[in-house]
């Protein structure tokens, strides 16, 4: 409507109507909708988030057999044994390691949830709409005896 308004006050468009445009004088051309189904967007974040779940998978991995160690090394913080400054300090070192591996196993259990509804997002549009496939004894097609 804002273009035809411009076309006739610039006068490109001949305005000699006495009583103006009716309804039924003109059709509003809408520019196309090139913005993604609801479904597509649904599909990018459930590989978004799938993928997000395969790299905190790997960051525990990763992280997991370390993190342990220190985890068993914090009981002698505990006890009346002597230590030495050189295991406090490889202790202290560890925490940092300690930290990322809790935090990741945390963040990979929250993503588990989330990823559960995206796998079941892509199985449904994974969805074959052919009809399945016939088993091989299906007619025409002897047993084998």
């Amino acid at each position: 409507m804002d273009k035809l308004m411009e076309l006739m006050d610039t006068g490109k468009l001949p305005t000699e109507l006495e009583e103006g445009f009716s309804p039924q004088q003109f059709i509003e051309v809408k520019e196309p909708d090139d913005s993604p189904l609801e479904e597509e967007d649904a599909i990018s974040e459930a590989v978004q988030i799938l993928s997000n779940l395969a790299s905190l998978k790997l960051k525990v991995m990763e992280s997991k057999e370390e993190a342990l160690k220190v985890r068993e090394s914090i009981d002698i913080l505990f006890t009346d044994q002597p230590v030495t400054v050189e295991e406090i300090t490889d202790l202290k070192d560890g925490f940092k390691v300690l930290k990322n591996f809790a935090v990741s196993n945390l963040r990979y259990r929250e993503a588990r949830g989330k990823a559960e509804e995206a796998r079941a997002t892509l199985d449904e549009a994974l969805k074959s709409s052919e009809p399945e496939s016939k088993p091989d004894n299906y007619q025409g097609k002897k047993d084998k005896k």
